[in-house]
């Protein structure tokens, strides 16, 4: 069979053009805009559906130099830390804590669940953590990065069952999220707003031109990136070399950005452009995560498939009646619980734009508008969650292994 070794700019080349496919697929599918599939993965999954049908007519294999698959993937989730401001975390008050607390809770629950499935049905434990919450509430980020992990501890295929179980948990989340929320409306019969505010929720920026974009500010952010790049690449390696426990360079570039910019919201050292931080971190993500999706090997999901269907089913199975029994009366059995129920939905088993898309069709169909689910919920989900699910995910999968 032949075999055909692309190069770093034959690459990257794919790569965009993947990632614009996806955007027209996205456009043209409405089940894909409804579930809220990442255009990166409808690309990515695109390209291996095709290189898997090459492998399955022998006409050959195609290998690509992934070479900037790391680089992107610590700069995305570097973003996602200079993002986890404590100041915002204050706007949401104690039902932000509350709910933070739950997350918490799950993301590890999820893992152990996971990990105790796998065993039992004769798998890796550490493929049962790749069904668990880092392929859940992580989403396609997190999994991908939890999978190059795994994988370079040496368990076979983690990144091609962790990106698998993703996309598995974001339909299911968008399935069900308002579904939940319906169920619960009715059968408490909650009272709703009275009337939707005449206007949007206010922006959570200080300044105006933190939402203007420019060259200069996209280069001078990218620049600060790229510095806490490299701190969080020096932390790692010098905490796995002090302690005996691999820290992914990702979590490393986090934890740096997260002090940064705690410290940077205290003594005002450097201004912050949200917009270019957005644009980067949507560059970053576009391109790590479609470059991991279009190098899934799928065939090596054949023999997996059915432990870990059912493995994913207990987990959607679990989340449901935890959502629905205990979270919805922690949070304040009202609508607003009802709303922040979908989201939980949505980013518990898949993503953030899950989360929000399940909470406006919520919203839509109630006529009666959230504002602490559209506060609380992305918050948790992209950062508060990480704070405590990434290094779990580290620690369990280092026992583990």
């Amino acid at each position: 069979m032949q075999e055909w070794q692309l190069d770093l700019v034959t690459t990257s080349m794919i790569t965009v053009m993947l990632v614009m496919l996806g955007y027209q697929l996205k456009h043209r599918i409405k089940a894909l805009e409804r579930f809220c599939i990442p255009v990166a993965v409808i690309g990515g999954f695109t390209a291996a559906v095709f290189i898997l049908f090459l492998k399955e007519t022998g006409v050959g294999i195609v290998h690509f130099d992934s070479t900037m698959q790391m680089p992107a993937m610590v700069a995305f989730f570097t973003t996602i830390g200079i993002g986890g401001s404590l100041r915002s975390i204050r706007l949401g008050g104690r039902l932000l804590l509350v709910y933070a607390l739950i997350c918490w809770v799950l993301v590890i629950f999820q893992d152990i669940i996971g990990a105790t499935l796998a065993h039992f049905l004769g798998l890796d434990p550490v493929f049962g953590i790749m069904a668990g919450g880092v392929s859940l509430q992580g989403g396609h980020g997190t999994a991908a990065a939890f999978g190059n992990m795994a994988e370079g501890m040496g368990v076979p295929d983690a990144t091609t069952i962790a990106l698998a179980c993703a996309t598995f948990g974001l339909i299911a989340g968008g399935v069900l999220g308002g579904p939940v929320a319906s169920f619960l409306v009715k059968r408490h019969k909650l009272l709703l707003p009275a009337e939707l505010p005449q206007n949007d929720p206010p922006p959570l920026h200080d300044r105006e031109e933190d939402l203007q974009l420019t060259s200069y500010q996209l280069i001078s952010s990218g620049g600060l990136i790229l510095v806490l790049m490299t701190l969080g690449f020096w932390f790692s390696g010098v905490f796995t070399e002090h302690f005996d426990l691999v820290l992914p360079s990702y979590v490393g570039a986090m934890f740096i950005a997260i002090l940064f910019r705690n410290l940077n919201d205290h003594f005002q050292m450097i201004k912050l452009n949200s917009a270019a931080i957005e644009v980067i971190a949507d560059l970053s993500l576009g391109f790590f995560l479609t470059q991991a999706t279009m190098n899934l090997k799928i065939w090596d999901l054949y023999a997996l498939a059915l432990p870990l269907s059912f493995i994913l089913i207990i987990q959607v199975a679990v989340l449901a009646l935890i959502t629905i029994f205990i979270v919805f009366p922690l949070i304040g059995r009202n609508y607003d619980a009802a709303v922040m129920c979908s989201g939980l939905m949505g980013h518990g088993l898949g993503a953030v734009p899950t989360a929000v898309a399940n909470m406006d069709a919520v919203c839509q169909d109630f006529k009666a508008y959230s504002f602490k689910a559209f506060l609380i919920v992305p918050l948790c989900g992209t950062i508060l969650t990480d704070i405590v699910g990434i290094p779990f995910h580290v620690w369990i999968i280092n026992y583990l292994h």
